[in-house]
């Protein structure tokens, strides 16, 4: 199985050679495709520098200016989907998603159309070390999504997904409106809505040990008003995804 890493970055300098590394000592066909918002801190030039170390397996897309996380996927998917790839995966650049993790999730692809790296499922966590009010925000802002959308997932706001190139072809991602961190509850609650099979594998959600994080409150404001936009829009969707399910 062919996997394309789709990796956006903005000021990642300090982790994408760490990550890199790791995601090529794993025992997976992987290649690697970054898509870099003009990281003022020199994040595309590692990211070309790596590229060249690994010319077969590297890629790196500049863009100017910081366009965020929704075109950023969307790039990267329409790109990867040009080529042979088999499997796409979405991770954050910083660690937060340990890549040991793909090699289980690559494993219960096998049987599912999408596979999640789940913190709140048995085995799943975050953080140790985050305070109680950070771990009380991140399990709210999850139940709310799960709550609002009628999810029988555990975690539909992590970042780590696993997909099969047939889900995403099937799926119309133009469709998705939503930009920052919701966009992430969109694109699973558009694959749910389908009645695609999700699958979760518990992960370990570690803090970033470099670099700065990128989360905001204008962010999590915006993510707690549009997951209602969101409910509305796929309520096409929800009824096609019932019927599999129950066809299924």
């Amino acid at each position: 199985m062919q996997i394309t890493i789709i990796i956006p970055t903005y000021n990642e300098a300090e982790n994408l050679p760490k990550l890199v590394s790791a995601l090529f000592s794993l025992p997976l066909d992987l290649r690697v495709l970054v898509v870099d918002d003009s990281s003022p801190d020199g994040t595309g030039d590692i990211a070309d520098a790596l590229s060249a170390e690994y010319p077969e397996k590297m890629e790196v897309l500049h863009r100017e200016g910081k366009l965020g996380l929704r075109t950023a996927y969307l790039t990267g998917i329409q790109l990867a989907l040009a080529t042979d790839t088999d499997a796409l995966v979405q991770m954050d650049a910083d660690f937060s998603h340990n890549p040991d993790r793909l090699v289980d999730m690559a494993e219960m692809i096998k049987n599912r159309d999408v596979v999640l790296g789940s913190r709140y499922v048995p085995g799943g966590r975050v953080d140790e070390n985050w305070p109680i009010w950070r771990k009380w925000l991140s399990a709210f802002g999850n139940f709310y999504a799960r709550t609002i959308l009628g999810f029988t997932l555990r975690d539909v706001t992590t970042g780590f997904r696993f997909w099969r190139r047939e889900t995403l072809e099937g799926m119309p991602l133009d469709r998705i409106q939503s930009n920052g961190y919701v966009f992430l509850v969109e694109m699973i609650y558009m694959a749910y809505s389908l009645g695609y099979r999700v699958g979760e594998v518990p992960i370990y959600f570690a803090d970033r040990q470099w670099g700065k994080s990128k989360m905001s409150f204008k962010i999590q404001r915006e993510a707690a008003l549009r997951i209602w936009m969101v409910r509305w829009a796929y309520r096409d969707l929800r009824a096609k995804g019932r019927s599999a399910r129950v066809n299924n």
